[in-house]
């Protein structure tokens, strides 16, 4: 039997469940540091070159935490991360707990980016499965 309002459906419950995205501007230094290996394990952080020729091949490299593991259990690990310029999505990968063999530990992603015509304003996004979704602090690239 054909359900006219089931795609509508889905739709409107897929809105009603979005995210709450966690940044470190949103909290204030005393929590920061009150709290920071919970924000340390779970902020995702760009590192990559600041200047790029035009057209170049250069790695963009996102790690998940310095001094802090992250758990990679069944219930709580970092399922994906992505790299974004502005709001286009340029990559992303997706990981199990067995992809750590559950170990905890701090994800690095390579990303491999061909520099485009104008400057990038990368960001990247992680996704923990127990504490929601991250969001790095921008990092501008000048395209030269």
């Amino acid at each position: 039997m054909f359900d006219p309002y089931g795609v509508s459906l889905s739709i409107i419950l897929f809105y009603r469940n979005m995210p709450r995205v966690f940044t470190s501007v949103d909290i204030d230094q005393e929590e920061k540091e009150l709290r920071k290996d919970y924000f340390d394990r779970h902020t995702p952080h760009i590192i990559c070159k600041e200047e790029v020729p035009r057209g170049e091949k250069f790695t963009v490299t996102v790690k998940m935490g310095d001094r802090y593991t992250h758990p990679a259990d069944d219930d709580h690990h970092i399922a994906f991360v992505q790299l974004w310029n502005r709001e286009t999505l340029l990559a992303e990968t997706r990981y199990s707990p067995e992809a750590f063999d559950k170990q905890a530990g701090n994800i690095e992603a390579d990303f491999h980016v061909i520099a485009p015509l104008v400057s990038m304003n990368l960001t990247a996004m992680s996704y923990c499965t127990k504490h929601g979704l991250w969001k790095s602090d921008p990092f501008a690239v000048k395209v030269l």
